[in-house]
């Protein structure tokens, strides 16, 4: 994957979505994975545009889009893509993930930015809490 300004990371998968990763791809070696409804334009760079089906690769502009769309009837009001990635972080650090482990995963280059987006629940703290107090060091002898 590349990042902005051109830095190149390593995308690791969970396991769950490794399993469904072959459906996505199916034997494909090259083009994108995230495609339009219709064939692309002229005008798209041949690096964008599937060499099989001669369609572009999907903006992100319109995956946000379709992604609101797809969680509009959710509880909550429709979710972003910008939402999805900061709620990754957020459960990272829920699940004890390191300050050099959530910028790698953010790409944030300072842990003031990367704060700024970590949005910890009162659950989560409780837990911190009840895992990490007296209580718990005495139950643990």
């Amino acid at each position: 994957m590349v990042r902005k300004g051109g830095a190149r990371d390593v995308v690791s998968w969970q396991t769950s979505i490794a399993r469904l990763l072959p459906r996505l791809i199916a034997g494909r070696r090259r083009g994108p994975l995230f495609l339009t409804d219709r064939k692309a334009k002229p005008s798209v760079a041949q690096a964008d545009v599937d060499p099989t089906t001669q369609r572009a690769r999907l903006s992100y502009r319109r995956a946000a889009t379709l992604f609101e769309q797809h969680t509009a009837s959710m509880k909550r009001d429709p979710f972003t893509l910008h939402q999805l990635r900061h709620s990754k972080l957020t459960h990272a650090v829920e699940t004890g993930a390191s300050t050099p482990m959530l910028m790698a995963l953010s790409g944030h280059a300072s842990v003031r930015s990367l704060a700024k987006y970590i949005k910890v629940s009162a659950e989560a703290m409780g837990r911190w809490q009840a895992d990490t107090g007296p209580a718990s060091r005495r139950r643990g002898r």
